[in-house]
């Protein structure tokens, strides 16, 4: 950080779909206390994304009571006129300067960053909030096809988001609303029997299985695991199928690696041609995969508007998308975009000379009480 001269926290600095903000805020102020003494005296710029959708809803329903003109690309903001949540980090992160920016921010005349999480309207793979925001669509009769400007995506996405928020405000929430449940389907469909970080990418440790009844225990529990794989397997193509059918789609059955890259950028570039930032690098984080990386294809990087797509990459260990070799995925965690005076925004991977050993997150008992 010593020679940025402003830093851009592009969205979900925040984990606000897993239990109460109380625990995410707690998480984070270390952090923001780190950032502020390192940036002392230089901004800060917080974007929310999906997760931390919550950081800035206290200011979008002030906003709505104000008959205000119609939300455009930018809006910069005091921390202290957009929520609790922000005012706090705000004086954490003292003596830096911490300012909003929403949906996203103008780099440069020629860059524009924004979290990503618009771009789940157009996915073509069904995830859990792309197929949230295609029913709220559904419902308000506002179909992605015909959107034109932010205020079609937050019309779809915020009350999604904000039922969410009021679910994980009071309990930790279930693996349905915290995204492990996807994970473990796609583990799942792409053949994977990996536990998470303890297994064979996390380096964790394996449990020894002792005596013939323990052998037969593994194996059953094994062979329970490939039936329901191969049933998942069976049954997913089927049920995309009738996700079409319905209307929430278009929807592929394919979750492959490559699809999701794919997708996830001609979403983005569907998402930056409909907000008409023309042949502007667009800065997005949200699908986690950095890039472009060398030997991608350059083509996909494009949007069908001209935009110059970027990734800003990811920054949680997510063992399902990461290989035996470290930095070795485009998914590996510790990416940024580096955005000078001029030229092109500039990729850079801070951590690749950490191990799984290093990044993988140590399992914590959840600390919420559970009834008897």
């Amino acid at each position: 950080m010593e020679d940025v001269d402003r830093l851009v926290l592009l969205g979900d600095v925040l984990e606000l779909r897993h239990g109460p903000p109380r625990d995410a805020m707690r998480a984070a102020r270390p952090f923001f206390e780190d950032l502020g003494r390192v940036l002392s005296g230089r901004e800060v710029v917080v974007c929310a994304g999906n997760h931390d959708h919550a950081l800035v809803a206290p200011w979008l329903d002030t906003r709505a009571l104000q008959a205000p003109e119609p939300l455009g690309l930018e809006r910069r903001l005091d921390a202290g006129e957009v929520s609790l949540m922000l005012e706090r980090i705000a004086e954490w992160a003292s003596p830096a300067h911490l300012t909003v920016a929403y949906p996203g921010l103008w780099v440069r005349p020629d860059v524009y960053a924004t979290h990503g999480h618009y771009l789940d309207c157009h996915l073509t793979v069904p995830t859990l909030e792309r197929l949230s925001v295609a029913a709220m669509g559904r419902v308000l009769g506002r179909p992605a096809a015909a959107f034109g400007c932010v205020e079609d995506y937050e019309a779809v996405a915020a009350p999604v988001f904000a039922w969410r928020d009021a679910v994980a405000r009071d309990t930790r929430t279930g693996d349905a609303l915290n995204g492990l449940a996807t994970v473990s389907a796609w583990r799942a469909l792409r053949g994977d029997d990996r536990s998470g970080a303890g297994g064979s990418v996390g380096g964790g440790r394996r449990r020894r299985v002792g005596g013939v009844g323990g052998v037969l225990t593994y194996a059953r529990r094994c062979a329970l695991r490939s039936l329901r794989r191969h049933a998942l397997m069976r049954a997913f193509p089927l049920a995309v199928a009738a996700l079409n059918r319905a209307g929430l789609g278009p929807l592929r059955a394919n979750v492959s690696t490559g699809e999701l890259r794919r997708a996830g950028l001609f979403a983005m570039g569907e998402v930056a041609a409909r907000l008409e930032l023309g042949d502007a690098y667009v800065i997005f984080g949200h699908t986690h995969r950095a890039g472009p990386l060398p030997g991608d294809p350059e083509s996909e990087w494009r949007g069908r508007g001209g935009a110059r797509l970027v990734n800003s990459g990811c920054w949680t260990y997510d063992s399902v998308f990461l290989t035996q070799m470290p930095g070795e995925s485009p998914y590996w965690p510790g990416t940024c975009v580096l955005v000078d005076d001029a030229g092109p925004p500039v990729l850079k991977r801070l951590l690749l000379d950490r191990s799984h050993a290093e990044l993988a997150p140590a399992r914590v008992a959840d600390p919420t009480p559970r009834p008897a």
